[in-house]
């Protein structure tokens, strides 16, 4: 039988942990009460309930996450602080890592499966994402030369990056799986002369990025089609692949299907760049404290994250050898408070379009997401692999500089 400890207790409980972890954080109480921080801040959490403050006593940021998204208690300041506020207070209560990775269900990453959760994430309205993408609706990390670029810079950066490691010439064929607003492809036609195809199950990005062709008058170089990758015919091999920001969808047992389908659609000598979020945790477990199971619940149902080594060695079973490897770590964490800040400024008009609770998932996630990325418990690489011609030669530059001149 559990014991219920008495409101005034909880109290107490709450008041001395924030006063041993020194949290920047004030707490208002359901009653009127006000407990102040030990040092001057900005952040005040609202407990609507002494249920929410129980939850508080013995904290976790997936429980607290979990308290804001359902309206059990209420953030006051930036996100920037209240993330730092967060860390400070769950101090030692849970382990970075949980024990072992998620337990793999054979239902989450079939095509039905699949194909629901990508809308459930992408179909929430495309001028929501509009609110705080930069201005070619690119929902990946971006790249930044200098520290003082903007994100419209960053993205356009990160999108000739890829380009410049595929080699991309005029004439060639052009493959990018989950290619979102139509960013990558439309960059890719109209300054490297590639005929490009994407792909996507979100049907809000297939006709963003299905008008945007249109307007742009590229009809006959450039097409989005709504299919899954494993549905993408053979007939006619492709020249490049691209795969950006869709590898975390596929799953852990799914990695064999999804490089086996790469290396058939490649032509002999053909390069794919796979562009993925990636766990630091070696044995590929999710991450502790309640987290992977808040992004699992409210934000990317069936997502999986593995270590970076295990996707280069199951990309060399599958006959792709891995000829470059890039962190972007960093650069995705500026990436995620560029969106934040974007979102922050912009809360009245995506309160209107999607609703408070979808509105704060959002918040915590993508705040909490550069939290992680910044403090390296979770990372990603972009992997540039080729498939080697007949006779074993691979048909690329001796050295990197082409990426820099």
């Amino acid at each position: 039988m559990t014991a219920v400890v008495a409101p005034g207790r909880l109290i107490d409980l709450v008041e001395q942990r924030i006063k041993k972890v020194s949290a920047p954080v004030n707490i208002r109480l359901w009653n009127g009460r006000f407990i102040e921080a030990p040092r001057a801040t900005s952040v005040t959490l609202t407990v609507k309930s002494p249920g929410a403050l129980a939850k508080l006593a013995r904290p976790a940021l997936g429980k607290l996450a979990r308290c804001y998204v359902e309206g059990e208690i209420d953030l006051d300041g930036s996100m920037r602080e209240v993330i730092r506020a967060g860390e400070a207070l769950v101090s030692g209560q849970s382990a970075i890592y949980g024990s072992g990775h998620a337990g793999w269900k054979w239902w989450r990453h079939g095509r039905d499966a699949d194909r629901r959760n990508i809308q459930s994430h992408y179909d929430v309205g495309n001028d929501f994402y509009g609110l705080w993408l930069d201005r070619n609706r690119v929902y990946s990390c971006g790249y930044f030369k200098s520290f003082d670029d903007t994100l419209d810079k960053a993205q356009e950066q990160k999108l000739d990056h890829i380009c410049r490691k595929l080699l991309l010439q005029p004439g060639d064929r052009l493959l990018d799986i989950g290619c979102g607003w139509g960013g990558l492809i439309l960059w890719a036609v109209r300054n490297y002369g590639v005929d490009a195809l994407g792909i996507t199950l979100s049907q809000a990005q297939h006709a963003y990025a299905t008008q945007r062709i249109r307007e742009l008058g590229l009809q006959d170089r450039c097409e989005v089609r709504l299919l899954d990758y494993r549905d993408v015919p053979e007939d006619r091999p492709f020249d490049r692949i691209s795969s950006v920001g869709m590898f975390e969808h596929v799953g852990r047992h799914n990695l064999p299907v999804y490089f086996a389908k790469i290396h058939r659609l490649l032509k002999p000598g053909g390069l794919v760049m796979n562009h993925g979020i990636t766990t630091n945790s070696l044995d590929g477990a999710r991450l502790g404290g309640g987290i992977g199971e808040f992004v699992e619940d409210y934000v990317f149902p069936g997502g999986e994250l593995m270590h970076v080594s295990h996707v280069v060695q199951e990309m060399g079973r599958q006959g792709l050898e891995a000829w470059d490897a890039e962190c972007l770590r960093q650069h995705y964490a500026r990436t995620l408070w560029h969106w934040v800040d974007r979102l922050e400024g912009s809360k009245e008009a995506a309160r209107e379009m999607v609703g408070e609770k979808a509105l704060r998932v959002w918040l915590i996630y993508m705040a909490g997401s550069a939290h992680a990325f910044a403090r390296g418990w979770i990372s990603i690489y972009q992997l540039l692999g080729v498939k080697a011609q007949r006779d074993g030669s691979q048909p690329l530059p001796p050295t990197r500089a082409h990426l820099y001149s």
